[in-house]
């Protein structure tokens, strides 16, 4: 399974975006106290778009909570703009263990103290020397499909459901 960690966020207009993206791409969303918002705000709902419902997600207190519960389970990728690897560097094709993607706070990222013991897995997305970063919703979304197109998108649809308008809905 893969994994979505968002590391104390700050924007609830961003974690709404992110358990959309969350929900279309079959992750499993884990959110690491303190929150900037509460998850019971409008906003969070407005920007998932009523698809919360369809995340599955578990709040955390601290880092300590998440690692105690989780480092077992399966290999653990930080995505920080002082990453030296890009993701397609990275083998997330091999689905023997979980895969969990750690992003920091929208405003200072994660602490050096976590970052440090994983440098070989710190990833950064490459880009222009004009800007600090990207958005971190946008960051996620590229290193969700990043990972499912590795994996040849598990089983996701691949065309239109026919629950929603049909593969053949253009040609009618």
């Amino acid at each position: 399974m893969n994994h979505i960690v968002l590391y104390h966020p700050e924007i609830p207009q961003n974690t709404g975006n992110i358990m959309r993206t969350c929900a279309a791409s079959n992750m499993k969303l884990h959110l690491i106290e303190p929150l900037g918002f509460s998850l019971d705000k409008k906003a969070v709902r407005r920007s998932a778009a009523n698809y919360v419902e369809h995340v599955d997600y578990t709040v955390y207190q601290d880092w300590e909570s998440f690692i105690k519960k989780n480092q077992d389970n399966g290999r653990f990728y930080f995505v920080t703009r002082y990453g030296q690897k890009a993701p397609n560097q990275m083998d997330f094709s091999e689905q023997d263990k979980d895969i969990y993607v750690i992003f920091g706070s929208e405003s200072s990222g994660m602490p050096k103290s976590i970052l440090r013991p994983h440098l070989e897995r710190c990833l950064r997305i490459p880009m222009t020397d004009k800007v600090r970063s990207l958005n971190l919703s946008n960051t996620v979304a590229v290193l969700a499909y990043e990972i499912l197109r590795q994996q040849d998108y598990n089983d996701l649809f691949r065309f239109e459901p026919e629950s929603l308008k049909g593969k053949d809905w253009l040609l009618k």
